[in-house]
């Protein structure tokens, strides 16, 4: 019984890690930065407002949203926005997180300082 009980624990924790922002920090060029679980950095849009994307259309096909999963929990500094099609879209801060398409393996940071409104996000 007692070892039924460690496992529902072990499992339940697992699982709530399993849904939590999937992040992880990397080194690039420019620093230490905030990237996906794949290891590609992130950004931030100096357009957007605190919980609102404004990157759609042609912009989002050179900044993808990164995309929360189904059941995906917002914790600590990591929240989740809503976005006109009704994905939830990751925010750090806040703020929205994108993927830059020009970037090709971990640690490229190539979208930091892009037309000076990009920002590669920082742990």
């Amino acid at each position: 019984m007692r070892n039924r009980i460690l496992l529902t624990i072990a499992l339940a924790a697992f699982a709530g890690s399993a849904l939590a922002a999937p992040v992880k920090t990397v080194k690039s060029g420019k620093g230490q930065a905030v990237a996906a679980d794949n290891g590609m950095t992130l950004y931030t849009f100096k357009n957007d407002k605190k919980g609102v994307s404004n990157c759609y259309d042609d912009c989002a096909k050179n900044w993808p949203p990164f995309i929360a999963a189904s059941g995906a929990k917002a914790e600590g500094a990591y929240s989740q926005v809503s976005r006109k099609d009704g994905a939830m879209q990751w925010a750090k801060d806040g703020k929205p997180l994108y993927f830059w398409v020009k970037d090709m393996k971990e640690g490229d940071a190539t979208g930091d300082a892009v037309k000076g409104v990009w920002d590669a996000a920082r742990p």
